[in-house]
């Protein structure tokens, strides 16, 4: 394998102790039946998660209009239409249409309490969005919106959180609501990310796949199996790139490196 294919793969080059944190994962990982455990309940667990954190855990997402400039509007394009999978407590869609959207938003989440916040929260607005509880994993997103019909689908920082023998059910799920020329927008942790060397023996459930304490889970992409999931899906891939920075707090003392992956996907027009 060559340098260029090793970072494409990997992310970035590891340390002698990054790989021993690595190596010292696997010596005690998740019981199989822990893992199903967590799995059946992955919807308990995220309501406990957004019961404990309420709406403020989350900084607004202001910085998705840089990164997709398919969120801008540009030309006479009209209304358009979006889903946003996994949307939490509406970090990304308020600042979007505070910043001019023009969009119609379908937002949906696995937690009822999460929806309850968006629905709740006084930006909230249904002559432009629909927020609905749905399990990303099965038909629910369907029953709701309809198929061929979206110009945009975003997963920021979501599919992560589900079992990754459950990604292509959920790739699917979004290319069947996307039109012709659709695009999926993708960002979520990269491979070999700080937070992943930060896991501890006893929290590894399967290959870069953890559980967190409060029982949320986590998992970490490589752009070699992001872009393989989405041409088995059926995506054509038009970007599929690392991202690097930096998380600094002088006072603190910190500063780590960070990767994210980030991706823009589109359903054939074919």
């Amino acid at each position: 394998m060559t340098h260029e294919e090793a970072m494409c793969a990997r992310g970035r080059v590891l340390t002698e102790e990054e790989e021993n944190v690595l190596a010292r994962q696997n010596t005690l990982l998740v019981s199989n039946f822990k893992a199903e455990k967590l799995e059946q309940e992955a919807k308990r667990n995220w309501d406990l998660f957004y019961k404990r954190n309420s709406a403020n855990f989350f900084k607004d997402r202001h910085w998705t209009t840089r990164e997709f400039q398919e969120l801008v509007k540009g030309g006479d394009t009209g209304t358009r239409r979006l889903l946003e999978i996994g949307c939490g407590v509406g970090n990304f869609i308020f600042p979007l249409l505070e910043d001019g959207g023009d969009f119609f938003v379908y937002a949906c989440d696995i937690s009822p309490r999460a929806i309850d916040f968006v629905k709740k929260n006084d930006k909230y607005d249904g002559n432009n969005m629909l927020a609905f509880q749905a399990d990303a994993t099965t038909s629910d997103i369907s029953d709701v919106v309809e198929s061929d019909t979206l110009d945009i689908v975003t997963l920021i920082f979501v599919l992560s959180s589900i079992h990754p023998e459950k990604h292509t059910l959920v790739m699917r799920n979004a290319l069947k609501v996307l039109k012709p020329g659709g695009i999926l927008l993708f960002r979520d942790y990269g491979l070999h990310d700080m937070a992943q060397l930060r896991f501890k023996p006893g929290q590894k459930i399967a290959e870069n796949f953890y559980v967190r304490q409060d029982g949320t889970r986590a998992y970490y992409f490589s752009s070699v199996y992001l872009a393989h999931l989405a041409r088995e899906v059926g995506f054509d891939i038009i970007s599929c790139d690392y991202i690097h920075r930096r998380t600094s707090n002088v006072k603190e003392g910190i500063d780590v490196p960070r990767i994210f992956l980030q991706a823009k996907l589109s359903r054939s027009r074919s």
